[in-house]
């Protein structure tokens, strides 16, 4: 596939274009686990190690077209010859003669600019090494005349070297702190104080740059402030020390905004010949050796071979899932979106332009979507991963919000506000039962994880006024221990607090907001009926789970025995009632004694609570327009269906219904037209999140205060289109399935409207252009649709299940489709023939062979290949599974 933007070169995802220099919205990543940089066509971005701690200055979207900062090289020939080699100048003339060339890969970015009028070419390799809190940048320099050309070049980088808050708060008065010092090979800042009036504390952190020439040399001069080498204009496009030919002048170093300028000595290259410039910008801790920093990166072959290794690692990243489908175009961008978890496990969902918010770290939901990628490949070292995760859940069903970088770090509440999304408690049980099939694993629901405590309790609407930070953040027993209870408990905890927790319409309470963070103004009476469908289906879900482990009881907290009554379910009075006495005894601690809950009683109950919810949401809210209403606002009126002259619907609202087997066949089958009348909207080929509402909505949301065809208002939000696909192959709906999920890849790929590189955005706008790159958790939930609904290969209690899902139009290029997975620590490949090019319900599986030897099967949709047969494949090779279909 041909596009406007970029073209593959590969089938690893690197990629060619000549006209990224035309958007400046357009960026990549380049990070390891240390350091976090993004990187413009024309060098434009920032890089940074945390919230506190910018080497260059933070960027939004916006500042990378608005922004005079940049990294930058300057070429000066004479005053009427100056070339910025990154395309960043005053001197529009020039610019315009460049011929543009950008190729990037995984994690990686050259970009080439030819200008014949100066008889110069260069090129700019610009990635993050495997390891090492530092971005490199490799200028080189070509003559394309045919005559000799001599020049200065300079080495730009505009330096911050302090946090984000300091953008607005004290800009001036924190570059006082600065501390500059100028070395052989380029200058080290360390202010002073880490400056906040909350409290003052010593700086430890040191930022740097440096550079080398040809042969590893120094640069003649340095300018160490931007003062000195901008001058009184302060134009970093048009430099007085680059303009003018100046030297750096004999001035106050410190206290200054820090600028590593480097003038190297004069080059002069006969025709054909090259001259290269090795730049090095990070961030260390108390001090670093330049020298030596600098002796690893001075020469080009030290730095291939550090691309190399940053190239290996992230192809191995994005391979852990591949895919051979016949479109050579759909199979790279995939290595794309399967890179996207990793991406968001180091940024987290900030520190890229696109996410100029929060402060680093991720979200409760994050954290347990991005694990769905890791199951999916290396489910071995999660399962801790997982144990830690829970630690996170609150006795009152609710939980910390913000996850810290190390194992078991949980922080309260974003931004100090007190806010709970009713939606949380859903994913645990979602990600867990992934595990549990892919693994087998049972005996994860009885490893014991202690329960989250601070100030706020009894799912933030009252505080626990003893507390303080010196009690800790884990939840005691009365007499000062810490309470740990199983995985299973944790999960009762989080699924029965919630079917209590109801409004006027006996659905789940809104609270702060489900998965659409938008729907944040129905905090007190708005109800979420879509995720009452997941609710109902998580307590079915974990009884299941339950009985198949056998075990005739399971140990709880006493006072959990408090939620496990049955009675008349209509009477929300009484389960408010019951949610009251639960929270009295929870509130700032438990008892620590254990009862032993007979598990057939238990399994019994919560059946009957999910047969019960489900029944009542297809009773009262199953609308005569064909589709679920999903949400109560908190006048307490319903949201979807007709309001007056008006048809309001929302897709979650008919994707989670569908997902939890809420909605019977009939209505999955009235719905899906009415999605696609409704929501689909044919001018950019994408299903909106919800219709236009045309007034905004005070009662229910912030969302609807957003221009439609935006964010969580009428975008084309992959999140939710990717769920609905699930939703849908998980029902039986294979041809639906595919035409959602692939609609999001057809976006993203018409480039002349999206506007972006390849990978999974947030969010699609009204015109269709793709917004808030890399850091979305629909990648994991697209790789994990792919895989074990369309391709069908997933764990079923820890065998193989091969359940083939693939519509005619996969096999319209071809009748041989593959995707490799590593399943019980094994390197597979499922190969799918088609011969006949058969639609799904036509097919069977007909054969199936395992390393070229046929393996007995019964023919039918589905096979399951042991556990103990994956087992005896060797580990060090690449196992083929050939699936047959006719």
């Amino acid at each position: 596939m041909t596009d406007n933007l970029y073209n593959f070169t590969d089938h690893a995802g690197n990629f060619k274009s000549s006209t990224a220099n035309k958007i400046t919205s357009l960026y990549l990543p380049l990070c390891n686990e240390f350091i976090m940089s993004s990187i413009s066509p024309d060098l434009h971005g920032d890089i940074k190690s945390s919230q506190k701690n910018f080497l260059l200055a933070p960027v939004s979207r916006v500042d990378l077209s608005l922004s005079r900062a940049s990294r930058n090289f300057w070429i000066y020939i004479d005053r009427d010859n100056i070339w910025s080699a990154a395309g960043v100048s005053k001197n529009l003339k020039q610019l315009r003669e460049d011929k543009f060339l950008l190729e990037a890969g995984q994690l990686w970015q050259r970009v080439s600019r030819e200008n014949k009028s100066i008889g110069l070419k260069s090129e700019i390799l610009s990635f993050v090494p495997y390891r090492g809190a530092l971005e490199i940048m490799q200028v080189t320099i070509t003559n394309i005349s045919r005559k000799k050309i001599s020049f200065i070049p300079y080495a730009a980088i505009p330096l911050y070297c302090r946090g984000a808050d300091n953008l607005r708060d004290h800009r001036h008065v924190t570059s006082l702190l600065t501390r500059i010092k100028k070395e052989k090979y380029g200058i080290k800042v360390k202010p002073t104080l880490l400056f906040d009036e909350a409290g003052h504390n010593a700086n430890n952190t040191v930022y740097f740059a440096a550079a080398c020439g040809n042969l590893g040399r120094p640069a003649q001069y340095i300018y160490p402030t931007q003062e000195s080498f901008c001058g009184d204009s302060g134009d970093l496009e048009a430099p007085e020390a680059v303009f003018e030919n100046k030297l750096p002048p004999k001035t106050q170093l410190q206290g200054k905004e820090p600028m590593a300028a480097m003038r190297f000595s004069q080059a002069a290259l006969k025709p054909g010949s090259q001259a290269s410039y090795i730049v090095i910008m990070g961030i260390g801790q108390k001090d670093c050796n330049l020298a030596s920093l600098m002796n690893k990166f001075n020469n080009h072959i030290k730095v291939e071979a550090f691309l190399e290794e940053a190239k290996k690692f992230w192809q191995a990243q994005s391979g852990s899932v591949n895919v051979l489908s016949g479109n050579s175009h759909f199979d790279n961008w995939l290595r794309w979106v399967n890179v996207q978890p990793v991406l968001r496990k180091i940024f987290g969902c900030s520190f890229l332009p696109d996410f100029d918010y929060g402060r680093g770290g991720r979200g409760w939901r994050d954290l347990w979507q991005d694990c769905l990628g890791l199951i999916l490949s290396n489910p071995k070292i999660v399962r801790r991963i997982l144990i830690n995760n829970f630690s996170g859940v609150k006795i009152d069903g609710s939980n910390a919000t913000i996850i810290g970088k190390n194992p078991g770090e949980f922080i309260a509440d974003r931004n100090n506000i007190s806010r709970v999304w009713m939606d949380h408690g859903v994913w645990p049980m979602v990600t867990l039962e992934l595990y549990i099939h892919e693994t087998g694993d049972l005996n994860i629901l009885f490893e014991q994880a202690a329960y989250f405590k601070n100030h706020q309790i009894n799912r933030s609407r009252n505080i626990d006024c003893n507390w303080n930070e010196a009690l800790g953040n884990t939840l005691k027993t009365k007499s000062g221990l810490i309470y740990k209870g199983t995985i299973a408990e944790h999960l009762l905890v989080q699924n029965l607090v919630q079917f209590f927790n109801v409004g006027s319409h006996n659905h789940i309470l809104l609270e702060g907001a489900d998965w659409n963070d938008g729907l944040d103004m129905a905090k007190e009476n708005g109800e979420s009926v879509a995720f009452s469908s997941m609710y109902a289906a998580n307590l079915s879900t974990l009884a299941n789970l339950l009985l198949k482990t056998g075990l005739p009881y399971l140990e709880l907290a006493q006072e959990l025995k408090v939620l496990l009554v049955d009675f008349d379910y209509s009477d929300i009075a009484k389960k408010r009632k019951v949610l009251e006495e639960y929270f009295s005894k929870t509130g700032k601690h438990l008892t620590g004694r254990k009862i032993r809950m007979d598990a057939a009683l238990l399994c019994r109950s919560l059946e009957k609570k999910s047969l019960w919810m489900k029944e009542h949401i297809q009773k009262k809210e199953w609308l005569h327009e064909g589709f679920f209403n999903g949400y109560y606002d908190n006048c307490k009126h319903r949201i979807d269906g007709k309001t007056g002259k008006f048809l309001r619907m929302t897709l979650s609202s008919q994707t989670f219904p569908i997902m939890s087997g809420v909605a019977s066949p009939g209505q999955i089958k009235r719905i899906i037209p009415n999605v696609y009348r409704y929501l689909y909207d044919k001018s950019v080929g994408g299903i909106r999140l919800n219709t236009d509402f045309k007034t905004e909505q005070h009662n229910f949301g912030r969302a609807f205060s957003f221009s439609y065809g935006d964010k969580e208002n009428g975008a084309v939000f992959s999140h939710m289109v990717v769920m609905f696909a699930y939703a849908l192959y998980k029902q039986g709906y294979v041809q639906e399935g595919w035409r959602a999920l692939s609609s999001l890849y057809k976006m993203a790929a018409n480039t002349e409207r999206s506007k972006m590189y390849p990978c999974l955005p947030e969010y699609f706008d009204i015109s269709g252009k793709g917004m808030y790159s890399y850091l979305t958790g629909s990648a994991s939930w697209f790789m994990l649709t792919l895989l074990t609904q369309a391709f069908g290969v997933r764990g079923r209690q820890g065998d193989l299940l091969i359940e083939p899902k693939l519509s005619s139009e996969q096999f319209k290029s071809t009748d041989k489709i593959s995707i490799s997975r590593v399943f019980a620590e094994r390197p597979l490949k499922i190969i799918y023939i088609n011969s006949k090019r058969l639609a799904f319900g036509k097919y069977r599986i007909i054969n199936l062979k395992l390393n070229s030897k046929c393996l007995p099967i019964d023919q039918a949709p589905q096979v399951v290949v042991s556990r103990e047969v994956i087992l005896s494949l060797p580990k060090n090779k690449l196992n083929a599974i050939e699936v047959h279909l006719g």
